[in-house]
């Protein structure tokens, strides 16, 4: 009887496992959200995205200061820039991109 509960415990906890694993995979290796702008300034494929729906603005001389900020906080101080459009679009590229190594 005792085996049989241990079988079902462990069974019950494989399958709770199992949707968070699967979260985990579908959740994109960068995003306006999560990823500071200078680590996807650091990279040259999500560089190559930001700088193309964000023209010049890694050559602003007061990006230096963001850089430990994601585009999403940094949206609430340049709304007009940072449109909810432009950081839509970004996160699609983004997604497109394989998991970070």
């Amino acid at each position: 009887m005792r085996a049989i509960l241990v079988a079902a415990a462990l069974a019950a906890t494989a399958l709770t496992a199992v949707p968070a694993i699967a979260a985990d995979a579908a959740q994109p290796a960068y995003s306006t959200a999560e990823t500071s702008i200078g680590d996807l300034v650091a990279n040259p494929e999500t560089k190559a995205i930001f700088d193309k729906y964000l023209p010049g603005v890694s050559d602003n001389e007061q990006f230096e200061m963001a850089k430990a900020m994601t585009l999403r906080q940094v949206q609430s101080y340049a709304p007009d820039q940072f449109t909810d459009e432009a950081l839509a679009k970004i996160d699609a590229d983004l997604a497109k991109l394989p998991a970070k190594k």
